[in-house]
């Protein structure tokens, strides 16, 4: 039996395992929720398992990003992440984690 339980939270600062990016976690799907040409689109030997949680980011390229729960890392540095919808969906970081503004739809 495979645990869909998402270990990381909306809100919290990660970062990719293998693209040089961060992003604040703004959505969680329990298991792949996006459309198969997505999915097959990635390099095979890339390819995440589609029975995991993926996570809704704003990542620093001003783009949101759709990454499995195996390819993100807790990003360590407690710095903020550099994308224009920050401000509107979080509000403050603390110890990365950003607080989530009442009323912001996620």
């Amino acid at each position: 039996m495979v645990n869909l339980e998402a270990k990381f939270q909306i809100g919290q600062v990660v970062k990719h395992r293998l693209f040089p990016f961060r992003g604040v976690i703004f959505d969680v799907d329990p298991v792949f929720n996006n459309t198969e040409e997505w999915w097959l689109a990635i390099p095979e030997h890339l390819r995440p398992r589609k029975d995991q949680p993926f996570y809704h980011l704003l990542a620093e390229n001003d783009e949101t990003a759709y990454v499995s729960e195996q390819n993100l890392l807790v990003d360590e540095t407690g710095r903020p992440v550099r994308h224009p919808q920050v401000k509107e969906m979080f509000g403050d970081l603390k110890d990365g984690l950003y607080a989530i503004l009442p009323g912001s739809a996620h």
